[in-house]
């Protein structure tokens, strides 16, 4: 572990995900430009608690506290634009070349530590990354009153998109993924109609499609049921991280829609939020917790979700113990 610098705190780590970015590591060595080039320890969603008081932050040892992982520079111009999310200059803890925290103990800068409320659980403090990252992918979206929503892909990110769609006042939210466990829980979490795949969302609108579709898979193919899943003149927002980073896609379909196509990266301002939505039971963030585990499990965790094993959603690891 690095030595703490000024304006830093350190944590013992209470829990941390695995997320679908950290599966990229795993499998692909990096996403895009974020490249592994010495040995990296991944990890952005996690919470941890304060290993001394804390004047500065009027926080004492041993408080559960969740981290904002994106620290953006402040002063580029899409900082100044309220955009700090596509900051080109962002530290980023837990996408390489800057450690995570799949580790016992991590130093973080004061400015990104979020005070939780008392009654939240390391569980849920963990599940708050995830879920601004669902919020601002629907702010993105900007669903109407009531409007049909297609949801390809039924990951983490999806089923809390799937949530979060339905307190923003959409209506009914068709979504499809290939894996059966995933598809029975987006039904009890709200969903209208689920299915395997994109031509479901075509059998259900008569070919048709829908005003408004949320991509949140891993697959090439992602950008392209997006759009065929779109109605003409409709919009789609795409959340997922393709594996590989390359999509597959006709160009035609999308050009002859007509689409207004926006993609998501990471979140902005959100944790106020996503700390409601879970303290006012709006969002159930612990019926996607599949798996917990130690950290000497986290190997076996990994190669579980690069294989899709079934009944995984997911993973939290606890480094400390539970």
């Amino acid at each position: 572990m690095r030595a703490g610098q000024p304006g830093e705190a350190l944590l013992d780590v209470a829990a941390v995900g695995l997320c679908g970015s950290d599966l990229h590591y795993f499998k692909d060595g990096g996403i895009g430009a974020a490249t592994i080039a010495q040995p990296f320890v991944p990890g952005h969603e996690f919470c941890g608690r304060l290993t001394c008081d804390d004047p500065e932050l009027g926080l004492s040892r041993g408080t559960l506290v969740a981290v904002d992982p994106n620290k953006a520079c402040g002063h580029c111009e899409f900082c100044e634009r309220g955009h700090p999310n596509l900051c080109p200059n962002v530290e980023f803890i837990g996408a390489p070349p800057f450690d995570g925290a799949m580790t016992e103990q991590i130093w973080v800068p004061k400015s990104q530590v979020v005070p939780l409320p008392q009654h939240f659980t390391a569980l849920e403090g963990v599940m708050l990354e995830p879920l601004g990252v669902a919020i601002h992918a629907v702010d993105l979206a900007k669903p109407r009153l009531l409007e049909r929503v297609a949801l390809v892909g039924l990951g983490p990110i999806g089923l809390l998109i799937l949530q979060v769609l339905k307190v923003a006042g959409a209506g009914e939210v068709l979504a499809v993924d290939p894996q059966e466990h995933r598809r029975d829980l987006a039904l009890r979490l709200g969903a209208t109609s689920v299915g395997a795949s994109v031509e479901d969302i075509r059998a259900w609108t008569r070919g048709e499609g829908c005003p408004l579709v949320i991509e949140a898979t891993n697959a090439p193919e992602g950008f392209r049921d997006a759009v065929r899943a779109a109605k003409i003149g409709g919009r789609a927002v795409l959340v997922g991280i393709p594996d590989g980073d390359v999509y597959t896609m006709p160009a035609a379909e999308a050009r002859r829609r007509g689409l207004k196509i926006k993609f998501a990266r990471r979140m902005g301002e959100v944790y106020p939020r996503a700390i409601a939505l879970v303290a006012n039971r709006q969002v159930d963030v612990a019926s996607l917790v599949s798996h917990q585990v130690g950290l000497d499990e986290a190997a076996a965790a990994f190669g579980r979700h690069a294989q899709n094993t079934p009944g995984v959603v997911k993973t939290l690891i606890y480094p400390n113990g539970q």
